[in-house]
């Protein structure tokens, strides 16, 4: 299925502001209510929604050192690559992760209260792992851009 131009305006819209009623997208798109509700639902089912979140303000939760860390493995393999995912997914700190090409494995987005709270997650968490080689952390002194809007 391919998104025409007004499926289109509806995720633009949606992705500056999930709360939006059929009634108020119907609006925006020059579409009743339940027409545009109606796409809504065609696009949640199709996938191109896959879901509703907050955005919460991390320094607000306390969580003021933003970090990227990139995890060079040792060894390879799908068992150690398994292994290091299900690792992942335990710490609550690791926000994403991604796997790369180039030098590093790995590139994983963290949150963390302060530096020592990262300090233990380097030397505690990931570099014990069997797997893992090396880490190299970089701190975000700054964000210029939000996490923004996909282009659509």
């Amino acid at each position: 299925m391919t998104l025409d131009d007004i499926d289109k305006r509806l995720l633009a819209a949606l992705q500056k502001n999930a709360h939006l009623t059929a009634q108020e997208l119907g609006e925006r798109l020059h579409l009743s209510p339940s027409q545009a509700g109606r796409r809504r639902q065609r696009l949640e089912t199709e996938g191109y929604i896959q879901g509703y979140t907050a955005r919460l303000n991390p320094e607000r939760l306390g969580l003021t050192v933003q970090g990227f860390v990139q995890v060079h493995l040792g060894t390879h393999g799908p068992e150690h690559s398994a292994s290091f995912a299900r690792l992942l997914a335990t710490r609550p700190e690791i926000v994403s992760a991604w796997t790369m090409t180039g030098d590093a494995d790995y590139l994983l987005r963290v949150y963390c209260a302060d530096l020592p709270s990262l300090n233990r997650l380097i030397h505690d968490v990931l570099l014990p792992h069997g797997a893992v080689a090396k880490v190299h952390s970089q701190i975000v002194m700054d964000q210029l851009k939000r996490d923004g809007p996909l282009p659509t």
